[in-house]
């Protein structure tokens, strides 16, 4: 017997009522975004679909359903609901909009249900913004920089389009990808938000000279903000500054977890693992905890505390399997992958040096290659997490529930010779991976191109070896929470080709 939740429940009564009149459409639509909200939309799918069948062509249902299959990562199911749902009401831009955000999102060409989508709601900054995405995915770059530059010109306050334009140059390779937050301060003196935006641009690139001469401009023209104290403070941990002007970080509040996590790298860095825990214990129970697991880890593993065995227990935690893929699919999959690399360097907030990392969600493609290792994946990842051990209250792997699985980003890494990941974590994530499809012939002697485990990210200059180092192997798939610190070593030449992707936290 299957349990309903009391929202299930809810739209289950609606469903039999059979009211669909404006205002019991309205009902219905509210009870399922109330349990797609809530991780229930295998729930909302079930009643939709009895609906659907039964209803005909009423495009909000179908819309709806379309929405519920997305949420559940169902995407060629969600895509023919979407297509009902614009063929019930051609003029109903949600329909509209849903099916070429997954024909983007499978890997279909996308670009020209975009421009007409802007075509008919010209004031879409979303729809831009995804028609600027699918022409670079469809190798039209020219043509989306132009988007992006046409848009801008129109609203310059749109803040995520100078973001979506200056990543766009920046991984084209363009040296000056920031020179649309240099033009647009010039004309908008008092927008303050773009002024601190173009900071944090040249800080995540490590343009510290820069950095500091924008945030300089920022405090003489707007003065002492809380931002501007804060992206000081930001400056102080990161950039590297000989002293340690730990006086600097003891009057800040505890409530900022971006600013929390600069405490706890610069006391890290400064040999003060005691008072890294004491700022991270702040943030215990609140939605950026997850951020902090991995300097709990590098804080315990300096005191020798045995909680960082108890966290990362990397002889338990990391697994390798065979997914099961032939030569001729991985070679298929290769070729497939190497299509998808066509940016000149890499986003500046991952962790890929000397190589370059895709964009779009990997696993949702329609190509039938993609689809097979998708569900040799997901086979794996159930495996994996059914051999975990009993659940443990505090952990932030173990005390999960382990029933939902979904994917929450997916991705292609190439290196190229000399390339490698730096140490980093994905804490937004529950589970990490890394997929090998294609590695070089002649990497060089040993550990070159391994994969480690625990090394810390090195602007913290921390005295920590790795904890295990693995080798990599063609058609081999290696799981690990994502709170564990990894990266891996350079490798003399040739290609390393991965597919990887993380497992989202559970819902329920």
């Amino acid at each position: 017997m299957i349990l309903l939740s009391p929202a299930a429940r809810h739209l289950e009564s609606l469903v039999a009522r059979g009211d669909l009149s404006a205002g019991g459409i309205a009902e219905i639509e509210a009870a399922s975004w109330a349990l797609i909200r809530s991780g229930e939309a295998e729930a909302a799918i079930e009643s939709l679909e009895r609906l659907c069948a039964s209803a005909g062509g009423v495009a909000t249902l179908w819309w709806l359903l379309g929405v519920a299959l997305h949420d559940a990562q169902r995407h060629e199911e969600a895509l023919s609901a979407m297509a009902r749902a614009v063929e019930a009401a051609p003029a109903d831009l949600r329909g509209a909009v849903g099916m070429a955000q997954l024909r983007y999102e499978t890997g279909r060409p996308a670009a020209a249900d975009f421009q007409l989508l802007l075509a008919r709601s010209p004031g879409n900054d979303e729809v831009a913004r995804n028609l600027a995405g699918a022409l670079v995915a469809e190798g039209f770059v020219d043509a989306a920089e132009t988007v992006l530059v046409d848009r801008l010109a129109a609203q310059p306050g749109w803040a995520d389009g100078h973001m979506r334009l200056a990543t766009l140059r920046q991984t084209r390779g363009q040296a000056d990808f920031d020179r649309g937050y240099r033009d647009a301060t010039q004309s908008r003196p008092q927008d303050f938000a773009l002024r601190m935006a173009w900071f944090q641009l040249l800080a995540k690139a490590q343009r510290w000279s820069e950095a500091r001469s924008v945030l300089a401009a920022a405090g003489r023209h707007f003065g002492e903000r809380p931002a501007i104290i804060a992206s000081r403070l930001y400056l102080t941990s990161e950039a590297g500054d000989a002293d340690d002007h730990a006086d600097l970080f003891a009057g800040s509040s505890l409530g900022d977890p971006g600013l929390g996590i600069c405490r706890v790298r610069h006391a890290l860095k400064w040999g003060r693992p005691d008072e890294a825990l004491w700022v991270a214990a702040a943030f215990d129970g609140t939605a950026s905890e997850p951020y902090f697991w991995p300097y709990r880890s590098l804080a315990w593993r300096l005191l020798a505390d045995p909680r960082a065995e108890w966290l990362d227990r990397p002889d338990r935690l990391i697994a390798s399997f065979a997914l099961g893929l032939d030569a001729r699919e991985l070679a298929e999959l290769g070729e497939l992958l190497r299509g998808l690399h066509g940016m000149a360097a890499p986003y500046l907030d991952q962790s890929v040096r000397g190589g370059t990392q895709t964009d779009r969600p990997l696993l949702f493609r329609h190509d039938p290659i993609i689809r097979r290792t998708r569900a040799a994946i997901a086979e794996m990842v159930r495996g994996y997490v059914d051999a975990l051990p009993v659940s443990e209250s505090g952990h932030p792997l173990l005390a999960q529930p382990r029933v939902e699985l979904r994917f929450a980003g997916s991705w292609s890494v190439r290196l190229r010779g000399q390339g490698f990941h730096t140490s980093h974590t994905h804490p937004a994530g529950w589970l990490s991976s890394a997929l090998y499809v294609a590695l070089p012939q002649d990497p060089g002697p040993s550990p070159a191109g391994w994969l480690q485990f625990g090394a810390a990210p090195p602007q913290l200059g921390l005295d920590l070896a790795p904890y295990r180092e693995i080798e990599p192997i063609a058609g081999t798939l290696v799981l690990f929470p994502s709170t564990m610190w990894h990266g891996t070593m350079p490798f003399a030449d040739g290609e390393r080709l991965t597919i990887a992707f993380d497992v989202a936290r559970p819902r329920r």
